[in-house]
């Protein structure tokens, strides 16, 4: 039986951009290391597999990041990941409290959005889109 989701793993190009993004945006450290050996070649189905992580945690919650990022084999990236139409992985979203407090806190850090924000009355929400480093595509999220 399923008891929850664990960690939801985003594979990046520059870890520490990454994951310095997400620290600034309440996360925190829960450990950081280096993946090797034939475990991680026989479990992704690769050879010589080499990765650094940071797994990262919201405090508060059971919201766990794991950032990852290839050493060996160096993976491609989508030119197509931020597109919302995109098959597959879309974006992480998070609940907040105030919106326009927590959107107007982020612009004064250079955070882009994708438009204001935006009202969902069937399910009394409001919402916006923002872009994090790597093209991850997020959300935040009130309810009323």
């Amino acid at each position: 039986m399923i008891k929850k989701i664990d960690h939801i793993n985003i594979v990046v190009s520059n870890l520490e951009e990454t994951k310095n993004f997400f620290l600034n945006f309440g996360f925190i450290v829960q450990r950081e290391g280096t993946l090797t050996g034939e475990w991680i070649d026989t479990l992704s189905r690769m050879k010589d597999v080499k990765g650094i992580f940071a797994a990262l945690n919201l405090p508060g919650t059971e919201t766990n990041l794991e950032l990852l990022q290839f050493l060996n084999p160096v993976g491609s990236t989508d030119p197509k990941i931020n597109s919302l139409n995109q098959v597959g992985y879309r974006h992480v979203a998070f609940a907040v409290e105030d919106i326009e407090k927590v959107v107007a806190d982020l612009g004064s850090k250079g955070i882009k959005f994708f438009s204001g924000i935006q009202e969902y009355k069937e399910s009394n929400k409001k919402l916006c889109y923002f872009e994090g480093p790597e093209g991850i595509i997020l959300e935040l999220a009130e309810y009323s």
